[in-house]
């Protein structure tokens, strides 16, 4: 079993033979004792800090021996944040200038097409599990390949992973299914994939945030929700980089503490971006210096869209994010003060298609945003340069805004600060750079639609001022 620990870092237990438990030990891969029918994809499971110093050229791509493939398992019960979790690790390390490659839940495929295990006898839901793990293997195989193919460090991130079956079998009828296709738990489990993410079920630890209603195969109830959970966790036990990110803390630090759990056992150093104290800052910038004094980077073209959302206190906009006509699509969804928690943010990946027809709900109180949008990291530090572009509102010509987070403050905030930049101020929570506010059409002093943040400025303590509008959309810039 997995064993928490009160900080949200976890201790993976194995248990031996003789019931005894002991703490699974870093081991090297043992050979393959049989023939495997399926071709299996095999991965030295990489020791933690064993890679080396990021190495990328302008366009992204390495030498071939410093090149990496990762390839991690988001997994755990339902309502965990696997969906977020997924967008989030993309973006990150899109931004690092990794490929990523999504690995789409053949559960899920198949399970929409129709199926109901309810409606299975014994026998069909037996055949039909033993094919989903044959069908899984292969669609993983195939972005393995890719990955492999490919001149860029690549992350690939499956929705679930092939031993997260035998949460949905009895043991004997598992092992029967593992013998009859000369499969073993240390090629399927250990070799197979490079690290184990087990992000909690909101339905332990997070019952107020527990739902079914966004997800069209879920329809457990939350003691159900626990008992699967701990079967998927189970699955996995053994394996030698299993972390289990439970909800100790907040669902945006759960997201931090899991991107962290990956860039730790890469060994890519991310400063202090993702500490639960870190913050997000934002800096107007002017005058931008020519392209060589910047260090490696990587741009991408940005596309924002706000969309006619349910009421004043939901926020909702698609982005396009790419890179040579290659696209990634993002839903962004916010809700505030859903039981005191600041706000919900969910990220959803979306296909062209979904997001094509998602364009018909555009806002037209708002002009579309179109970005150039550097990634670079510089003193241990990440930042995301925000360059606007025509065609939009007067008010965002020639405007550049810089963003970081960081738990730092006075002279070791601005000693880490890129030096090359002519930073004019910093516009953190100022509402006349928010995205938000930015895309209205209408003029700011006439419309009612203009959010005011209640984070900009300093108030006298013993003398505060009216409150303010509140804006519930204080937002990070996908």
């Amino acid at each position: 079993m997995a064993t928490l620990l009160s900080n949200g870092q976890q201790s993976v237990m194995a248990t031996t033979s003789n019931g005894q438990e002991q703490k699974q030990q870093q081991h090297e891969p043992e050979e393959q004792q049989q023939q495997q029918r399926v071709e299996i994809s095999k991965s030295s499971s990489p020791k933690p800090g064993a890679m080396p110093s990021l190495k990328l050229n302008r366009m992204g791509s390495v030498s071939p021996k410093d090149k990496r493939v990762y390839k991690i398992v988001l997994t755990g019960g339902p309502c965990g944040g696997k969906t977020t979790g997924q967008s989030r690790l993309c973006t990150f390390f899109e931004n690092l200038g990794w490929k990523v490659f999504r690995v789409p839940e053949t559960a899920t495929v198949l399970l929409s097409g129709g199926v109901k295990f309810s409606d299975l006898t014994e026998k069909e839901a037996y055949k039909f599990q033993e094919n989903l793990i044959r069908t899984m293997v292969q669609i993983e195989n195939t972005y393995f390949e890719l990955g492999n193919s490919s001149n860029r460090n690549c992350l690939i991130i499956c929705d679930r992973g092939v031993m997260d079956a035998s949460a949905y079998i009895s043991k004997d009828k598992w092992e029967k299914m593992m013998a009859g296709n000369k499969w073993n738990p240390v090629e399927m489990r250990d070799n197979r994939y490079n690290q184990i993410l087990h992000l909690v079920s909101a339905a332990n630890g997070a019952e107020d945030f527990y739902s079914t209603e966004d997800h069209a195969c879920r329809s457990e109830g939350v003691d159900l929700a626990r008992e699967l959970d701990y079967k998927s966790a189970a699955a996995w036990v053994g394996h030698p980089y299993f972390d289990v990110i439970d909800n100790s803390t907040n669902f945006e630090t759960k997201m931090n503490r899991m991107i962290e759990s990956v860039c730790q056992k890469l060994g890519i150093d991310i400063g202090d971006r993702l500490q639960a104290t870190s913050r997000k800052l934002k800096y107007l910038v002017a005058l931008l210096p020519p392209d060589s004094e910047f260090p490696p980077f990587q741009d991408f073209d940005v596309v924002h869209h706000y969309l006619q959302s349910a009421g004043p206190k939901v926020q909702a906009r698609l982005r396009k994010r790419g890179q040579k006509n290659h696209w990634s699509y993002i839903h962004t969804q916010r809700r505030p003060n859903v039981h005191g928690q600041a706000r919900i943010e969910v990220k959803t990946q979306l296909t062209h298609r979904d997001y094509m027809n998602l364009l018909a709900q555009r806002d037209d109180a708002h002009f579309t945003i179109y970005k150039k949008r550097r990634c670079f990291l510089i003193n241990n530090q990440y930042f995301q340069l925000d360059i606007y572009k025509e065609p939009g509102h007067p008010r965002c010509k020639g405007l550049v805004l810089l963003e970081t987070y960081s738990s730092l403050t006075g002279d070791a905030l601005k000693n880490c600060m890129p030096k090359f930049l002519n930073i004019v101020k910093e516009v953190t929570g100022d509402p006349d750079y928010s995205m938000f506010n930015l895309s209205l059409k209408e003029d700011w002093s006439t419309t009612k639609k203009f959010c005011r943040s209640a984070t900009h400025g300093k108030q006298d303590e013993q003398s505060p001022e009216p409150a303010k509008q509140y804006h519930p959309y204080d937002e990070n810039s996908d």
